[in-house]
């Protein structure tokens, strides 16, 4: 879903790196213009609070907080945060770590694992991880938006999202169109779990987390989050709640966001493990030539089509946005872009010059409209930074 953010002026208390360590860590003019774009763009995205971090190579551009976590505490780069959707590419690099091992094959059909599913000698383990099967997605069902709404700390189980997954009808033949649904990515983690022998959350930190080096990632089905935690808020709940629409917001920080994820990969982070993730999984670290390739090359490039039976989450791959194996590709960018829960992160790695950015950022009341929606302001972010530290491959901005 989407990002934004803004000067050197690093003095005001809210987390700011000294000049002399900004100094040290990059050329100065280079970490000003990305601070100095995080600034304004907070001020233009109503952003409570950013954190960021960008490399080159083993180089430290900017790794800084702005703004205040909740009154009175200013935002960290050591605060944990939801990751969200980053865990689908986890999830997909554990598919095909197993792809490599020759335990399966991406064109598999899932009727091995999940016989009474819908299509299940059709759908294959390819199209759940790019997102093709014509499933339908819970999340965007009215009926699980209702319960949502009703109790957002409910732990919604797999039998749960199944049961609102297809209570609507297949939206289009499977492999026949591209739409984002969180159906796909549910039903993978339980086939990954049956593959592996072990619960997602222990294959996930034997087989991926560790091998990347991620100290600070971690899975759990309940609300927490580790300490120091990044606050969010969120006005998502306008309409439901039927509170005043341009005022309203709620801290969302322990919502249960299990919903998001398979069972066993609703995960919290930080911002130096969202970078080193843009750089393990932009690279294929841990996966053969060939898998690496499967997980980003553009192959969907010019797929799907706009139709009206997964209207808004179906579209034609561009090459602003152009959907890999659990990632996403926007120009020669690889990244994933999470939103949820009053709050968004990205993080995205340029292969060609080998820079990383991650940015999580928290939202104040006014980013919110009279329906509760808000904008992916860390992309629109990641974006705007990419445009100053690679010009001459910068991210392609949204029309």
């Amino acid at each position: 879903m989407s990002a934004a953010l803004a000067t050197l002026g690093l003095g005001l208390g809210l987390g700011a790196a000294a000049p002399a360590a900004l100094a040290e860590q990059a050329p100065p003019d280079e970490a000003a213009k990305v601070v100095d774009t995080v600034r304004s763009t907070m001020e233009s995205a109503h952003l409570r609070a950013v954190i960021v971090k960008v490399t080159r190579g083993e180089d430290v551009v900017l790794r800084e907080a702005f703004g205040p976590s909740m009154e009175g505490v200013p935002a960290s780069p050591d605060m944990h945060f939801r990751n969200g959707a980053v865990a689908f590419a986890y999830v997909s690099t554990l598919l095909l770590k197993f792809v490599d091992e020759g335990r399966v094959g991406l064109d598999d059909p899932i009727a091995r694992w999940e016989p009474t599913l819908p299509y299940a000698d059709t759908v294959t383990l390819r199209m759940l991880t790019n997102q093709t099967t014509g499933y339908p997605d819970y999340e965007t069902d009215p009926a699980w938006l209702a319960a949502f709404n009703a109790d957002p700390f409910h732990l919604f189980t797999y039998e749960e999202r199944l049961k609102y997954a297809f209570s609507r009808p297949q939206q289009f033949p499977p492999g026949t169109n591209w739409s984002y649904a969180h159906t796909n990515f549910m039903i993978l983690g339980e086939i990954l779990a049956k593959i592996g022998g072990k619960p997602l959350d222990a294959l996930l930190a034997e087989k991926v987390l560790g091998p990347m080096g991620l100290e600070d990632t971690v899975g759990t089905l309940t609300s927490e989050v580790p300490e120091p935690a990044l606050h969010t808020y969120t006005g998502e709940r306008k309409p439901a709640l039927g509170t005043p629409p341009a005022t309203f917001s709620e801290e969302a920080t322990y919502w249960n966001t299990q919903w998001g994820t398979p069972m066993g990969a609703n995960q919290t982070t930080t911002i130096d493990d969202l970078a080193t993730t843009a750089v393990a999984v932009g690279t294929g670290s841990l996966l053969s030539p060939a898998s690496r390739e499967a997980m980003t090359g553009p192959s969907l490039l010019g797929f799907g089509t706009k139709e009206p039976a997964c209207e808004p989450t179906c579209f034609t791959q561009v090459d602003g946005y152009n959907y890999g194996l659990g990632v996403v590709r926007s120009g020669s960018w690889i990244l994933q872009n999470p939103q949820l829960s009053g709050f968004s992160a990205t993080e995205a790695y340029l292969p060609s010059h080998k820079i990383a950015i991650a940015v999580a950022v928290t939202y104040l009341p006014e980013a919110f409209d009279a329906q509760g929606n808000f904008a992916n302001s860390s992309d629109l972010l990641f974006r705007r930074i990419g445009a100053v530290v690679a010009p001459d491959a910068a991210p392609p901005m949204p029309k």
